[in-house]
């Protein structure tokens, strides 16, 4: 087993790297302070009272994301514009890679995934094999499919579509299927039981989702980077979304391309060898990883105990505890991944990410992690922490007016064996049902909800949202001819 080595050993630290968390930390501080003296002098007249407080320590709660998160993108947006190489200003090693060296070291690609439909995640795997191959690089390389599908339908479709696969490519690249009886420790559990099983015969592991997608290039860039930096532990690429039919999707994806690349420089700029990992599109050095990650059960039988659920973060700051480095590489062309397709999704997504967050307050004391990742576990903690708070601090105005609003709105969508929207209000039965299926985005471009099963669950969602109940109240979609709804319309 590796034992536990210093970053001297394995590395410098990035030169400057003190003083630029120093003007960091100091700019974050002087924002916070000011945009909480002033909300404290907009609550002063006429004292404060219990809610002033309240108001007050909500909002000192939600600051630390916001802040945070608009200096990264102010600090990214300067080097952009300013450097003529922004990745070599936060990633010196990455260029000073040319694109043409040997690929020596072995490689395991893991594929993972949970009851998808296995023709898309082949769909996905094709051109990067047939990249590897055209390479003349595909016996460095082996693509593991480690499924922990529940569903036997799905699965038996796995195991004919990837035999195929298999077949397909067998003598120029190998590809294995494996599928766990039970998803014990969730993803995290998954790549373990990957690198039990065979991960002493590879150097490093590319790990992709099932919706993830790299390009050729894009890896064999990665391996060549761990290879020419052997204290790089983890070393994570910008992912960014692929093109997608759902409004809602393109929408989010307009943000991230917008803010998601100067975002990621501007973190990685102080974040140096102390870097994010983000579960997928990126690429492990397998033997520290598997000596020093290996996640522990959480005690405790409620949400936020047993198995981790959001891993990466921790394995991030165990890595960079082993005295390996942690980095980011902030490039767009090197991969992609899906976002979901509707705000049901979204929020089903985010209430994943929420239960596992919360679970880092059991590693911030843990002994010999880094100050900054500490920072990064507390910063996680209050994405989600902080979303609490803004709801408290808006809570009773917002509350009265959603309640109002769904008062005068008085919808109920009930399930009809034609799939029929049904209002309770007779006189008004036509108009308020156009309002319902607008409400539960069934119409023909299905940017808000695929299957008429989530018009019930979309609707009692969308009353509790100050973002969504607008257009329920605002739309006036009226009903087709017709009481049927056709296939587009489920879509």
């Amino acid at each position: 087993m590796l034992e536990r080595i210093s970053s001297a050993a394995v590395g410098a630290a990035d030169p400057g790297i003190g003083a630029r968390r120093a003007v960091v930390a100091a700019l974050n501080a002087a924002t916070m302070a000011a945009l909480l003296w002033l909300a404290a002098a907009t609550l002063s007249p006429g004292g404060y009272g219990l809610l002033d407080w309240t108001l007050l320590v909500s909002f000192a709660v939600i600051l630390p994301w916001t802040v945070v998160g608009f200096w990264n993108a102010v600090i990214g947006l300067c080097i952009m514009r300013l450097a003529g190489d922004p990745v070599a200003l936060v990633f010196p090693t990455a260029a000073s890679v040319r694109g043409d060296e040997a690929i020596t070291a072995s490689t395991a690609i893991l594929v993972c995934i949970r009851n998808e439909m296995p023709d898309r995640v082949v769909r996905n795997l094709e051109p990067m094999l047939g990249g590897l191959v055209e390479a003349k690089v595909a016996g460095r390389f082996h693509v593991y499919v480690l499924s922990d599908t529940s569903d036997p339908a799905i699965a038996a479709a796995e195991e004919k579509n990837f035999g195929v696969t298999a077949q397909k490519w067998q003598g120029e690249i190998g590809l294995t299927y494996r599928r766990r009886a039970r998803n014990t420790g969730f993803k995290a559990g998954n790549i373990r039981d990957f690198c039990n099983r065979w991960g002493e015969r590879h150097d490093f592991a590319v790990t992709l989702d099932a919706d993830s997608l790299m390009t050729p290039q894009g890896i064999l860039q990665l391996v060549r980077i761990m290879q020419k930096n052997h204290a790089l532990g983890i070393l994570q690429s910008l992912v960014i979304g692929m093109p997608s039919t759902s409004a809602f999707a393109r929408i989010f994806q307009f943000g991230m391309r917008l803010g998601m690349r100067s975002y990621t420089i501007g973190s990685a700029w102080w974040q140096g060898d102390c870097g994010p990992y983000w579960g997928h599109n990126a690429i492990l050095r397998l033997a520290p990883f598997m000596a020093h990650c290996r996640l522990p059960v959480l005690p405790g039988r409620g949400v936020l105990g047993g198995h981790v659920l959001s891993h990466d973060q921790i394995e991030a700051v165990l890595m960079r505890r082993a005295g390996y480095d942690v980095r980011v590489l902030p490039d767009e062309t090197l991969g992609w991944e899906e976002n979901p397709p509707t705000l049901i999704e979204f929020i089903r997504r985010d209430l994943r990410w929420c239960q596992g967050n919360l679970q880092y307050w059991r590693f911030l004391l843990l002994p010999g992690l880094k100050p900054v990742s500490r920072f990064q576990l507390a910063i996680a903690l209050l994405m989600f922490l902080g979303a609490a708070a803004a709801r408290h601090r808006d809570g009773g105005a917002l509350g009265r007016s959603r309640r109002r609003a769904a008062r005068r709105l008085r919808v109920d969508v009930v399930a009809q064996p034609a799939r029929d929207v049904v209002c309770a209000e007779d006189r008004h039965r036509d108009r308020r049902a156009g309002q319902a299926r607008a409400a539960a985005g069934i119409w023909r471009s299905g940017t808000l909800c695929r299957r008429i099963a989530d018009r019930d669950r979309f609707l009692r969602a969308a009353l509790a949202d100050p973002v969504v109940l607008p257009q329920l109240v605002l739309d006036r979609a009226r009903l087709r001819p017709r009481d049927g709804l056709d296939r587009a319309d489920a879509r």
